[in-house]
């Protein structure tokens, strides 16, 4: 079925609603950045392939909102679709809401998922719209999922035990954790959604998301226990043995009644408005609530000693690989055919040599000559371009290891350079080494060292408008918060134990 196609049933079901625009946001019930296909809503319907995006769609029109990094594919992958692309950071951009104060009647309502958008998002939009005479309202049965068929499931791969050599702390120790900083601010339980949160806090790691190594679930953390919602068909016998008592496994489905359950407790519940969905929220009803970010954010992305090692040992196991592939790739440059699919193998094929390759931490990005401008290119039949000896190429791509989670970026010269192609790369190159050799004080925060990474460029007139490196993950996401060196971003000082890339 087509993208309009879809638009046309979308608004059929619309009518039926008595909503006159449905927001499609670039989320899951878990708030995550990666989502699996069960949840990609916006992608099924619109045909954007991005990780960061949102449609939403009127009686009278469609229109998808993205950043710098997705322009140039946005605009091939929407041609012909019915979906308006709409550049955000661009002078002249309505923003949503302009969009729909021309879409929507006043009075008119706009429809969203509340198990999709998250509490601090919904009640923005809801105020934001209210001043305008619009309506935000809570559409429990999503009406893409009925026109949706074959629709992808949720991933049933056993979940994995993350060993300790490779943790670096047991879950004993990191509920310990978890709980002082509860009692800190008199939290009687604490509500997890996050996939990666979970992951790190019980030592257990998943096939659910594609190139990242969790699973779905919920968690509830109590003063003296801890619940872990998921499908039990994952756990294992070794899994179970590895959670042993201080862990108790419940089906997914029963967390909306364990929330239920936390409405009507007497102490405090710590859940994260910036990430728990409106849906939770609505479960936990007048409870008491502490809705400032989970101590986990900050205790997962401050990585221990061992983790630190483990993370230098997995960046130079892919390092091997990536000069093996490189090495190749000098050696057969022009004397074979080569394409950017073809490379992809070869590249995976570099990794796989180790023992310890868990697999690819997000999609490969090889883009060569126009297709390297494409921030979050991606390689298909109808846009791989054959590899001349000549121009450049872009070889973006990392790996997952259990010791390490690695992002690697390369600008590969496929025959002799330009005067200019020289000198870009040289200013690039001068950021690097900027921030590289530049020590700085406690409390230094990632936009400072952003400068460091851009001067050179602004000194030529030159400038990229995403961000320079963000946080990764030890064998976890290839993105994680807080740490970052970019202009827009949590202003998160940068602490040891961090690892930007």
């Amino acid at each position: 079925m087509k993208t309009q196609q879809k638009l046309k049933l979308i608004r059929e079901q619309l009518k039926k609603l008595g909503v006159h625009a449905f927001l499609i946001p670039n989320s899951d019930p878990h708030g995550s950045e990666y989502v699996p296909m069960h949840w990609n809503r916006r992608q099924y319907v619109s045909g954007f392939t991005g990780s960061m995006a949102e449609v939403c769609v009127s009686q009278s029109g469609a229109a998808m909102w993205t950043d710098s990094r997705y322009f140039l594919q946005a605009e091939r992958e929407l041609a012909g679709s019915g979906v308006k692309l709409m550049k955000l950071g661009i002078p002249g951009t309505p923003s949503l809401v302009e969009w729909l104060c021309s879409q929507v009647p006043r009075g008119g309502k706009v429809g969203i998922d509340p198990h999709v958008v998250t509490h601090e998002r919904f009640v923005h939009l809801h105020n934001e719209l209210a001043e305008l005479g619009l309506w935000l309202v809570p559409v429990l049965r999503n009406p893409i999922d009925a026109m949706w068929d074959k629709r992808p499931e949720i991933g049933r791969s056993p979940l994995i035990v993350h060993e300790l050599e490779y943790a670096g702390e047991s879950v004993v120790s990191k509920l310990a954790r978890i709980r002082a900083e509860m009692k800190k601010r008199g939290a009687t339980a604490h509500v997890l959604t996050e996939r990666d949160a979970i992951a790190w806090t019980f030592n257990l790691r998943g096939a659910d998301v594609e190139y990242n190594p969790v699973f779905v679930a919920y968690a509830i953390i109590r003063e003296s226990s801890a619940h872990l919602y998921v499908d039990l068909r994952k756990a294992t016998p070794e899994v179970r043995k590895h959670l042993g008592k201080q862990v108790t496994l419940h089906r997914y489905d029963a967390f909306a009644d364990a929330a239920k359950g936390l409405a009507k407790s007497r102490g405090k519940v710590w859940v994260h408005d910036a990430t728990a969905s409106q849906w939770i929220f609505t479960l936990l009803g007048k409870a008491t609530l502490v809705t400032e970010r989970s101590p986990v954010v900050l205790l997962k992305a401050t990585k221990s000693f061992a983790q630190v090692k483990g993370m230098q040992a997995a960046h130079v196991r892919d390092g091997v690989a990536m000069v093996k592939f490189l090495s190749w790739l000098d050696e057969n440059m022009g004397r074979i055919p080569m394409s950017e699919l073809s490379l992809e193998v070869e590249l995976e094929r570099a990794r796989a040599a180790s023992k310890l390759y868990r697999g690819p931490s997000f999609s490969p990005i090889i883009g060569y000559a126009a297709n390297g401008a494409v921030i979050h290119y991606r390689a298909v039949q109808a846009t791989s371009k054959q590899v001349k000896p000549r121009g450049l190429m872009v070889v973006d791509s990392g790996g997952q290891y259990p010791d390490g989670t690695t992002d690697i970026t390369r600008t590969v010269s496929c025959g002799a350079p330009t005067r200019k192609q020289k000198e870009h790369f040289t200013r690039v190159l001068k950021g690097h080494i900027g921030i590289a050799t530049t020590p700085f004080p406690a409390g230094t925060r990632g936009p400072q060292l952003e400068v460091l990474a851009k001067r050179s460029l602004w000194q030529a007139g030159l400038n990229y408008m995403h961000g320079t490196g963000h946080g990764i993950g030890h064998y976890l996401c290839v993105h994680e918060g807080p740490a970052s060196i970019a202009p827009r971003f949590p202003n998160e000082p940068l602490v040891p134990g961090m690892v930007p890339e």
